[in-house]
């Protein structure tokens, strides 16, 4: 698991030419990342690809755990400006599983860049818990289950429901899973963790 290299917050941009220079680092991150891998890609290459001086890379990203990380996050926060609209009746269980094949789907595409960005976010969380992208990407299966109101339990489930998704994400990059396979447990487990909350709440409505 690679390392987190330095104990500071990264500088955030502010000004319209430091936010384009964030987004041309995460874009050749990203190539770089699916060409090379984590251990492969060197920082300098990043900076030299987007444009930019190797200090400023490293004020936004102090290690290659940071970049991929946030990375992450903006492929995180894509996914949610692309969430399709809701099918009229759909379940909770069938919206949330057919985001994450989508997702699926996508990381599957650039292996490499996939572990880079998972490698890089796990080690983050097991610094920095809140520094992650899971209150993000549960924010992004309630939009696409249409849980407007989600309660502590629902909140609970989706947890577990994301490092299950993760862990079988993992294994299909390391075993060189089919994606159809992939995509028939996501819904398997989608079913098992959110069809339970789904059965209830129609229980509960039925008395």
């Amino acid at each position: 698991m690679p390392r987190v290299a330095e104990d500071r917050p990264p500088a955030e941009p502010t000004s319209r030419e430091q936010k384009e220079r964030y987004a041309r680092i995460l874009r050749a991150a990203a190539r770089h990342g699916a060409a090379k891998g984590l251990e492969r890609v060197q920082m300098h290459d990043i900076a030299k690809d987007a444009g930019v001086a190797i200090a400023t890379l490293y004020r936004y990203f102090p290690s290659k755990t940071h970049l991929f990380t946030a990375l992450m996050r903006s492929q995180v926060d894509q996914l949610a400006a692309m969430t399709v609209e809701r099918v009229p009746d759909e379940s909770p269980a069938d919206g949330i599983a057919r985001m994450l094949v989508r997702a699926g789907r996508e990381l599957l595409r650039r292996p490499l860049l996939a572990h880079a960005m998972m490698q890089s976010n796990n080690a983050t969380v097991a610094q920095t818990p809140s520094a992650g992208v899971t209150e993000v990407f549960i924010d992004v299966m309630l939009d696409a289950g249409g849980i407007a109101d989600p309660t502590p339990h629902d909140l609970r489930l989706l947890g577990i429901l994301e490092q299950a998704w993760y862990g079988m994400i993992i294994s299909a990059l390391n075993r060189g899973t089919d994606p159809q396979e992939l995509e028939e447990d996501t819904a398997l487990v989608v079913s098992l963790v959110v069809g339970a909350r789904d059965a209830g709440s129609r229980t509960g409505d039925a008395a």
